[in-house]
């Protein structure tokens, strides 16, 4: 049923009803923003195989390019990009962590924070549009860090650990400077990028 939303048309349907598109949009841009579309779920997948290995959750560079998705992509593509993303993994592309791939890694200990991509991508994107600088760049994609960490640390609790505090610690706080130093660099060049090009 997962794999079917990701092969047929349903999926598109809803994504189209919940971000429309602009009817006037020329085919060569549509197809510009698929190729960024496609970048950035190829640049997560990279993400994916940098890895710090550690249990239960390996340290990566997943969620950099989550956040720079949604902030150059816009809030619909940056949507998109982290649910095609999952949906390749899903239907077997080895694009996650360790090259792996399938349901069972979607639903499996880091589940929880593959599912938040795509809302974390769509909350930055909407996010750094409502305000310019350095500063407001990194309240958006901190913003998009909470929704990852929540998802992330409150499924790894339900799915395997079944403590609370002891889930914050092992899915959230020990990532904390890792993730800090993610934002730094991803709100830096998204920044750089708005004040010569946007």
């Amino acid at each position: 049923m997962v794999t079917h939303l990701f092969t047929n048309g349903g999926l598109m349907e809803v994504i189209q009803k919940i971000f429309p598109t602009d009817t006037t949009t020329s085919s060569t841009s549509v197809i510009a923003q698929t190729g960024w579309i496609l970048l950035f779920a190829a640049l997560t997948a990279l993400g994916a195989q940098i890895q710090i290995p550690h249990q239960p959750i390996p340290f990566t560079l997943q969620t950099f390019f989550v956040l720079l998705s949604g902030a150059f992509l816009g809030t619909r593509n940056g949507f998109i990009a982290q649910l095609f993303y999952i949906g390749i993994g899903a239907v077997g592309l080895p694009v996650f962590t360790g090259a792996s791939f399938g349901l069972v890694k979607v639903f499996g200990l880091t589940g929880g924070y593959l599912i938040s991509f795509p809302i974390a991508a769509a909350l930055v994107g909407y996010f750094v549009t409502i305000q310019k600088g350095y500063v407001w760049t990194i309240i958006s994609m901190f913003l998009g860090l909470i929704v990852v960490f929540t998802f992330g640390t409150l499924y790894l609790n339900f799915i395997a650990i079944h403590n609370i505090q002891q889930a914050i610690i092992s899915g959230f706080l020990i990532f904390s400077w890792w993730d800090i130093l993610k934002l730094s660099a991803a709100a830096a060049i998204y920044n750089e990028f708005a004040k010569r090009y946007r």
